[in-house]
C-alpha cells in the first residue's frame, strides 16, 4: 500500500501558523518509526506539483516539468482505440475572475456545471479547435480530452497550481503556444454570449467563460508498468481548505486524517505490515517506508521526538 498526502503543508505564513499548534500524534508516532527516502525537492514555481510528481513516480511515467502526460494515460483508459503516439491535453470548462489588477482562476470543478451543458459547450467551441488540429473528446462535465500535435511538448501548469491565483503566471509561454492564445480569445468571446452562460447566470452559478488546458504530454508507447503498476491512494481532504486558503479548515482536515488513515497505517505497521507514506507540499515531497526493525535504532536517534511540524515545513 502507497498513501499520499496532497497538501500537507503550504508555504503560506497562515499555513505555518495553523500548523505551529497542531497536533497529529499519530503521524509522529509514524515518523518515528518509519524510514525516510531521499526529498524529492522543488519550489513553488514548478508546473506540477510534488505530488503529481510523486504519483507519476509511483506509476512509472515521465515526470518532466508540466509534461506529466495524465491526459493520455486517461485516453488510453477511457478511450476505445487512442491513437498510440498521439499527445494529448485536459481541457477544463472554468470562470476567470477579473479584478482590477489581475485575472484569477475561480474554483474548479466549476459548480453545479451539468453533462448537458458540459456537451453543448463542447459542441460549440469543437469547430475553433477543429482549425487549428486539435479533437475534443467528452470525458466527464468539468474535464475533457483533446488531441493534437501541439500538446506534444507543451509544458502546461497543473490546475492546483494555479487555482485562485493569477492566470498570468501560469499560462503556456512557449512559441508553440501562441495559437493556443488565440483560440482562448475567441473562446471567450464565443462562451459570453452563450445560452449555457444565460442559463447559468439566471441561476446565480458561476459562467463559464474560458479553459484551461493541462496534463500534456504523449505517450510513445502504452507504458505496461504504468498500466500494472498498483496505484497510490491519493488523499484528497485537504485540497479543497488548502487551495481555498482556509487554514482553520486545514488544521481540521489534518487532525480527521491523523484519527484515520494515520492510525490505520500505524496499526499496519504494529502488525508487521508494509507500506509507504508520502507527504507532499507545494515545493517538495518526502516518502516514507516501513523497514526492519534492525534499522529503527538508527532512525530513532536521527528523529527523536521531533514533532511533524519540523518535516512538514520543509515540504
Amino acid at each position: 500500500m502507497h498513501l499520499l498526502i496532497p497538501f500537507a503543508f503550504c508555504s503560506s505564513e497562515g499555513c505555518r501558523q495553523a500548523l505551529t499548534p497542531l497536533k497529529l500524534p499519530n503521524l509522529e508516532k509514524l515518523l518515528r518509526r518509519l524510514a525516510p527516502q531521499p526529498m524529492d525537492s522543488g519550489d513553488e514555481s514548478s508546473l506540477s506539483p510534488p505530488h503529481e510528481r510523486a504519483l507519476a513516480r509511483a506509476l512509472n511515467l515521465p515526470v518532466a516539468d508540466g509534461l506529466i502526460p495524465w491526459a493520455a494515460l486517461q485516453a488510453q483508459a477511457t478511450l476505445a482505440a487512442p491513437e498510440a503516439g498521439s499527445a494529448w491535453a485536459f481541457i477544463t470548462p472554468c470562470h476567470w475572475r477579473t479584478g482590477s489588477k489581475h485575472v484569477a482562476m475561480g474554483g474548479v470543478p466549476l459548480p453545479d456545471l451539468a453533462a448537458q451543458e458540459s456537451q453543448a459547450l463542447l459542441a460549440a467551441m469543437q469547430p475553433y479547435f477543429s482549425e487549428d488540429g486539435i479533437s475534443l473528446h467528452y470525458e466527464k462535465p468539468e474535464r475533457w480530452l483533446a488531441r493534437g500535435a501541439v500538446f506534444n511538448d507543451l509544458a502546461t501548469a497543473s490546475l492546483d497550481r494555479v487555482a485562485g491565483r493569477d492566470v498570468a503566471h501560469w499560462l503556456p509561454a512557449a512559441s508553440s503556444a501562441i495559437p493556443l492564445q488565440r483560440l482562448q480569445s475567441e473562446m471567450q468571446m464565443l462562451l459570453y454570449h452563450h445560452p449555457v452562460n444565460d442559463d447559468r447566470a439566471a441561476r446565480g452559478v458561476p459562467i463559464v467563460n474560458s479553459f484551461w488546458i493541462s496534463g500534456t504530454g504523449a505517450l510513445p508507447e502504452m507504458p505496461h508498468q504504468a498500466a500494472t503498476a498498483p496505484k497510490p491512494v491519493l488523499v484528497t481532504s485537504l485540497r479543497e481548505a488548502a487551495l481555498g486558503e482556509n487554514w482553520p479548515a486545514w488544521a481540521q482536515a489534518w487532525q480527521a486524517l491523523d484519527a484515520t488513515e494515520c492510525a490505520a497505517l500505524l496499526a499496519t505497521l504494529s502488525q508487521g505490515g508494509s507500506f509507504e507514506l508520502t507527504l507532499c507540499g507545494e515545493r517538495s515531497a518526502r516518502t516514507f517506508m516501513a523497514r526492519p526493525s534492525s534499522i529503527l535504532t538508527n532512525f530513532l536517534s536521527l528523529f527523536g521526538s521531533q514533532p511533524p511540524s519540523l518535516l512538514l515545513e520543509q515540504l
